[in-house]
């Protein structure tokens, strides 16, 4: 269940950019889940949460190996927050990562700048 005042850190373990978050998160002693979307799922509302504060074209990672195996017509198909949702739904490996939601403010990708700037640290 989505906790919309928890800050939870959604990815997947073996990405480097997720490793680095959540290795910053621990080092500066914050207190967050981790959600594997690959393991446990993504849930439409959840995008449309995401997709309330980050635009889909952000949210997408279209240059990943995940887009690039995408055929053609599917590519061309992803035009608008729904559409980007649908394929976000089919291949949660097209989701840019790591996805941050803090108080229900959500944010992606990870940099130290970034994070600190988020946190105020």
């Amino acid at each position: 269940m989505f906790d919309a005042m928890a800050t939870i850190l959604y990815g997947i373990p073996n990405c480097d950019t997720v490793k680095k978050a959540r290795t910053w998160l621990d080092r500066n002693g914050i207190t967050y889940a981790f959600h594997d979307f690959k393991k446990a799922g993504i849930e439409r509302a959840m995008i449309e949460i995401w997709l309330a504060d980050v635009a889909w074209d952000v949210l997408v990672n279209r240059k990943g190996t995940t887009w690039r195996g995408l055929s053609d017509e599917r590519k061309a198909a992803v035009k608008d927050s729904a559409s980007a949702a649908d394929v976000m739904l089919e291949s949660p490996s097209v989701i840019k990562r790591p996805v941050l939601n803090i108080g229900g403010h959500t944010h992606v990708g990870f940099s130290d700048e970034l994070y600190q700037q988020i946190f105020k640290k």
